[in-house]
């Protein structure tokens, strides 16, 4: 039974963040079809006054309790989450669980946007990097569940990734793995303002007076400006709403990224940047060794061995499902080096608030 818009409540989980906040903020804005009701986890007053100004209703949740987060899904028949909480699964099944419940109880289609990362699909994750790995290729699921990781950690997303998709299958929920990539520019919401990549990249600088490299040969990641990266999870959501088939399950993973940078660049930019300001001894990309990675560590709060996963890699996930229903990054990869001198300056400022 297709859904009808106005019997369609969307849930955003978290919005305090950085990506579920600018989400937030850009849903006002954006032209949807119509929906019943929009609703935001929260977990403080503060948060709920906050997402009130977006037009949402906070509900704060116990996500330890499986029958808390049933019953409040069931009871506001909710029919379409976005799951920002972790990118590693936390709490996934068991709002899985409760949009099969609504399911059966309305006859509606149900959704669920989960929130994984380009690590999962990167050198770090066992992904394949010999060549574009395509969001769209038949193949994905079957090749992300057989990546042998290079670090436990990434073993545990890529469950997530798997355990999202087949336990929609199993209970009838159209499941969805989005992909954020290295974001950056200003958060617009009204929690976190900065993003996670560049932010390790300066924070391991400030800390090691220098920025250092840590792989061989030239790298590169996918990046997306976040007003481009929430500009994909809206053209979902305004698919569903229309009651357009964009597909679901293991055939859909969606990369929000506009293209590919090499880290070296990168850092060159943000070692120019942070020098201008003060806060390095010189603008020279070193080769870190074992005591620089130790001070990057301890800047980024991590063990020394993690370092590589936070601020370098290879990753060629290649974005093509995205395109496939509308939506067009409108910043060039090349803007995020363009932008280095504000997107240091606005994470300085924001380390310091």
């Amino acid at each position: 039974m297709a859904v009808q818009s106005t019997d369609v409540e969307v849930m955003d989980v978290v919005t305090s963040g950085y990506l579920g906040g600018t989400l937030l903020a850009h849903l006002q804005t954006a032209n949807l079809p119509p929906y019943s009701k929009l609703y935001a986890l929260v977990r403080t007053p503060a948060q709920a006054e906050g997402v009130r100004q977006y037009g949402a209703t906070p509900l704060n949740i116990d996500l330890s309790s499986r029958s808390e987060i049933h019953d409040t899904i069931l009871s506001n028949n909710i029919t379409i989450i976005f799951h920002l909480i972790s990118a590693f699964g936390a709490h996934t099944t068991p709002f899985i669980e409760a949009l099969a419940t609504v399911r059966e109880a309305t006859g509606h289609d149900v959704h669920f946007i989960f929130t994984s990362g380009a690590k999962l699909f990167s050198s770090h994750a066992g992904a394949p990097t010999s060549q574009p790995l395509f969001d769209t290729d038949p193949n994905l699921f079957a090749i992300h569940e057989a990546q042998v990781p290079k670090y436990d950690i990434a073993k545990s997303g890529i469950d997530a990734n798997i355990g999202v998709i087949e336990t929609g299958e199993r209970l009838g929920v159209k499941s969805y793995v989005f992909v954020p990539c290295i974001v950056y520019g200003p958060g617009e919401g009204f929690g976190n303002k900065i993003s996670i990549q560049t932010v390790a990249v300066v924070k391991a600088a400030l800390s090691a007076r220098k920025v250092y490299k840590v792989d061989h040969g030239r790298t590169t990641w996918p990046v997306c400006h976040v007003r481009d990266t929430v500009g994909l999870y809206v053209e979902m959501l305004k698919a569903i709403l229309d009651g357009r088939s964009i597909g679901y399950g293991k055939n859909v993973f969606y990369l929000a990224a506009s293209g590919s940078v090499a880290w070296d660049d990168l850092y060159e930019r943000f070692a120019k940047a942070l020098k201008e300001r003060g806060k390095l001894d010189t603008v020279d990309v070193g080769v870190a060794g074992e005591e620089d990675l130790k001070r990057m560590a301890q800047g980024i709060g991590c063990e020394p061995f993690l370092v590589p996963m936070q601020l370098a890699g290879l990753c060629t996930f290649t974005a093509e499902h995205g395109k496939q229903i509308g939506w067009t990054p409108r910043y060039k990869p090349e803007d995020i080096l363009d932008r280095a001198e504000e997107e240091v300056e606005f994470i300085l400022q924001n380390l310091t608030a």
